[in-house]
C-alpha cells in the first residue's frame, strides 16, 4: 500500500485490464483464450495463425529436432502460401487471424460470428471500443489536438483467404454490421505520436474518367509550370539562405553544359579483355563522350591520390550498391557454382547514430548482407560510440569488436557528420590482428573536403571510397567510386568486379549530360579546393562558435569547435526539429530537421542540421555566419519574423565563387545559351 500511494503521488495513474486491452488490440497482439489456445468449436487455432509467430518461431538449422518442429514447419508452410495467394492447398493454417474494424455501430465481442454474405467465413476473437486523439493538417504538418473520437475494432480468427480490403458483416446480438479486414488499427513509425489508421465511409469513384483538357487548359499548365519554376529558382538563388549540407549549387558552366548534347543519347561500354582492355562502345557517334569519361577519371584520380575510378553511377547510393554487389561477387570467385554467400559480418555507422541509409541492411546492403546465425538478423555490428559524444566512434572499443566480430566488410562515413572518421586508426587495427577485410569510406557528405584540410582516405589506408558529386563537391547529380589497388594486387578483381557491377549491373544509360557538368566541376575543384576547403571548415567552426554565442545548443567537441566538417548540429529540443526546419523555410533560411541519437526516428527530430559549403562559395565569411547565427536564434528561440533580415543578408551574396568566370569565356557561355 505504502509503495502504491507513493507511485501516485509521483503521478502514475491507474490503468485496468481494460486499458491494456485497448493498447494489445490496437497493436494486433494475441491473448491467450482469444487468439491462442482454442476456437469456439473448441479445436486448437494454430500457432501461426497469429501473424506475429513468424518473429517467434524458427527453423535454423542450429535449433536442431526440437519437440513439435515437424508440426510448426507443416503451419510455416501453410504461411507461405498464403503470403502467396495460394489458398487450394491449406492443411494446417485454413483461418488465421486479421485485424476487424467496424464500419457500423455497434461494439463486436469474442464470439460474434463474421460472415461474407450469408456465408460464415469466422469468428470474432478480440473486439473493443478505443479511444483515440483527432488530428489536424497532413503528413509531417499532422498534430494531435485535444479532441478524442471512439472506434470498434477487432481481431478475428477468419478463413486465411480473405485479404485485406474485404466487405465483412459481423453478427452483433442478432444484428449484421458492415465492417472490413483491415492491414492494421495503428501505425507507430512516426513518433512522438502512434496514429490511430481510421477505415470506411470514403469510396472513390474508379469509373470517373477525367476530361480531356481543352488546348487554353495546356497553355496554363506549361506557362505555370514555366512560372513557378522561374519563381523558384529566383527564390532559392537570390532570396534564401541555403544550409542544408547535402546541396549544392552547380557553377554556371557546369549547369549549361549538363543539358548540352550528349545529355539525350547513349553510350553503353565495356572493357574487353581480348583487345587488352580497350572500352568497346554499343553506339556510334561517342567519340566526344568518350574523351569526356577519361578526362573525368583522369580529374578525379588527381582530386583522391588513386588508381582507379568508376565515375559511371549516377548516385551515391548506386555507387554503393556496386560496391557490395562486386565484394560478393569477389568472395564467391572461387566457386561460382554454388548459391552465392552474402558479406558478413558488416561493421558500420548505426543510422540513429548518423550512418547512412544506403550503408544500412534496409539500404543499399540489404541485398548483400549475411544473417547472424544466432540472432537470425542481418550480420551487423555498430561502431561504438564515445559516452560524452555520440557522433564520434570510440575506437579502442571498436578495435575490440573488429577481433570479436572480424568483419568482411568495414564502412566508414555518416549523413550526420561533424567529426572525421578513424580511418588510419581502424587501418592499424585491420593490420595488428591480421584481418583481410575491405575498408570502405563513404565520403558522400564530405567528398568535396578530401585533401590536407580534412581527410586524405587512401594515404590513411582506405581501401575504396564512395561519394555523391554534388554535396560539398561542385558536381551534378551523380556518384563515384574510387580505389588504389594496383593491377598485380590479388585483390584487383574486386576492382574488376566494381566495373562490371556499374555496366551492365547497375545502368544502362549513365546520364552522359551531368558527366559533361561533373568534368566541368572537377576541373572547378582541382583548381580551387585548397582555398574553399579551408574556409568550408573555418566558417563551420565560427558558424558553430557564433551559434553557442548566442544562446543555442550546438552538439559536438567544444575543443573543437564542434565540428571538423561543412556540418554544425544544433539541439532544439525533443520533436522539436521539424516546426524548427519549418518556421526557418518561412523566414527563408533553409535547413533540414535530423533525429539525434537519444530519439526513436525523424519525425521525432529534436535537431536541425546546418552546413556552410553552398554559401561559402556564394562569399559568405565568418561575419556573414556570425550574423545569420543570430537571426537563426531570433527564429528558433523567440519566433520572430526575420525574413526581411534574411533576404537583405543574401542581396550581397547572389555570386558564385570557387569557379571559372573569366571575361574569355564570355563569348562561350554565350554560344552555350544559344544552343539551347
Amino acid at each position: 500500500e505504502t509503495l502504491w500511494d507513493r507511485l501516485i503521488e509521483l503521478g502514475a495513474q491507474p490503468a485496468g485490464l481494460g486499458a491494456r486491452d485497448t493498447l494489445r488490440l490496437e497493436a494486433g497482439l494475441p491473448l491467450y483464450g482469444h487468439e491462442l489456445g482454442l476456437d469456439p468449436e473448441g479445436k486448437e487455432i494454430p500457432v501461426f495463425a497469429s501473424p506475429l509467430s513468424r518473429f517467434a518461431v524458427s527453423f535454423h538449422r542450429d535449433k536442431g529436432d526440437f519437440t513439435g518442429r515437424a508440426a510448426l514447419q507443416e503451419q510455416f508452410d501453410d504461411y507461405k502460401r498464403i503470403l502467396d495467394r495460394d489458398f487450394g492447398d491449406l492443411h494446417r493454417l485454413k483461418q488465421t487471424i486479421h485485424p476487424i474494424a467496424l464500419l457500423g455501430k455497434g461494439v463486436a465481442r469474442n464470439g460474434d460470428k463474421v460472415f461474407i454474405g450469408n456465408k460464415q467465413v469466422g469468428w470474432i476473437t478480440s473486439g473493443t471500443v478505443v479511444p483515440y486523439r483527432k488530428t489536424t493538417g497532413e503528413g509531417l504538418e499532422s498534430r494531435a489536438t485535444d479532441e478524442t473520437g471512439k472506434r470498434a475494432i477487432c481481431l478475428g480468427l477468419i478463413d486465411s483467404s480473405i485479404i485485406k480490403g474485404q466487405e465483412l458483416d459481423v453478427d452483433v446480438r442478432g444484428k449484421k454490421i458492415k465492417a472490413l479486414a483491415v492491414p492494421y488499427h495503428l501505425r507507430s513509425e512516426a513518433p512522438p505520436f502512434a496514429a490511430a489508421v481510421l477505415y470506411g465511409g470514403e469510396e472513390l469513384d474508379s469509373e470517373e474518367k477525367a476530361e480531356a483538357p481543352v488546348t487554353e487548359e495546356v497553355q496554363l499548365r506549361v506557362t505555370g509550370l514555366i512560372d513557378k519554376a522561374i519563381e523558384n529558382t529566383r527564390w532559392r538563388q537570390e532570396a534564401c539562405i541555403n544550409l542544408i549540407p547535402s546541396e549544392m549549387t552547380q557553377s554556371p558552366l557546369a549547369r549549361l553544359l549538363s543539358i548540352m548534347d550528349p545529355s539525350f543519347r547513349y553510350a553503353e561500354h565495356k572493357k574487353v579483355k581480348a583487345f587488352h582492355d580497350a572500352d568497346i562502345f554499343y553506339y556510334q557517334g561517342t567519340g566526344f563522350i568518350d574523351e569526356v569519361e577519361r578526362l573525368v577519371s583522369e580529374e578525379m584520380r588527381t582530386y583522391f591520390g588513386c588508381r582507379n575510378i568508376e565515375a559511371r553511377v549516377i548516385s551515391g547510393q548506386m555507387a554503393n550498391t556496386a560496391v557490395f554487389s562486386a565484394l560478393m561477387d569477389f568472395l564467391n570467385r572461387g566457386n561460382r557454382k554454388q548459391e552465392p554467400r552474402r558479406i558478413g559480418p558488416v561493421m558500420n555507422n548505426h543510422i540513429i547514430k548518423g550512418g547512412h541509409l544506403s550503408a544500412q541492411p534496409m539500404g543499399a546492403l540489404h541485398d548483400f548482407i549475411a544473417r547472424d546465425p544466432a540472432t537470425e538478423r542481418p550480420a551487423v555490428v555498430n561502431f561504438p560510440v564515445l559516452p560524452g559524444n555520440p557522433y564520434r566512434i570510440d575506437v579502442e572499443k571498436a578495435k575490440q569488436l573488429l577481433d570479436e566480430h572480424r568483419p568482411e566488410l568495414i564502412i566508414l562515413g555518416k549523413s550526420m557528420m561533424i567529426h572525421k572518421e578513424p580511418v588510419a586508426e581502424i587501418r592499424a587495427a585491420l593490420d595488428d590482428i591480421g584481418l583481410r577485410a575491405l575498408l570502405m569510406y563513404d565520403m558522400a557528405h564530405v567528398l568535396g573536403l578530401v585533401g590536407p584540410h580534412f581527410q586524405q582516405p587512401f594515404a590513411e589506408g582506405a581501401d575504396v571510397v564512395t561519394g555523391s558529386t554534388h554535396k560539398t563537391f561542385f558536381g551534378t547529380q551523380r556518384g563515384v567510386i574510387a580505389n588504389d589497388f594496383p593491377e598485380d594486387d590479388y585483390r584487383y578483381p574486386f576492382w574488376e568486379a566494381v566495373e562490371t557491377r556499374t555496366f551492365p549491373g547497375s545502368v544502362s544509360n549513365h546520364h552522359l549530360g551531368t558527366l559533361l557538368g561533373l568534368l566541368m566541376a572537377a576541373y572547378e575543384m582541382n583548381h580551387f579546393k585548397d582555398d574553399y576547403q579551408k574556409k568550408v571548415v573555418e566558417n563551420a567552426k565560427a558558424f558553430a562558435l557564433s551559434l553557442v554565442d548566442v544562446g543555442l545548443q550546438v552538439a559536438g567537441d567544444p575543443s573543437l569547435s564542434y565540428t571538423e566538417t561543412h556540418q554544425v548540429l544544433v539541439n532544439v529540443g525533443y520533436a522539436k526539429g521539424i516546426e524548427a526546419a519549418q518556421q526557418l523555410e518561412k523566414n527563408n533560411i533553409i535547413v533540414n530537421f535530423q533525429a539525434t541519437p537519444i530519439e526513436e526516428g525523424f519525425t521525432a527530430s529534436g535537431a536541425l542540421r546546418l552546413g556552410v559549403s553552398e554559401m561559402t562559395r556564394f562569399g559568405f565569411g565568418k561575419e556573414e555566419f556570425k550574423k545569420l547565427a543570430s537571426l537563426i536564434r531570433d527564429v528558433v528561440l523567440d519566433g520572430k519574423d526575420v525574413r526581411d533580415e534574411v533576404v537583405a543578408l543574401r542581396k550581397d551574396y547572389q555570386d558564385l565563387g570557387f569557379c571559372f568566370t573569366d571575361d574569355e569565356l564570355a563569348s562561350r557561355i554565350e554560344a552555350l545559351h544559344g544552343l539551347i
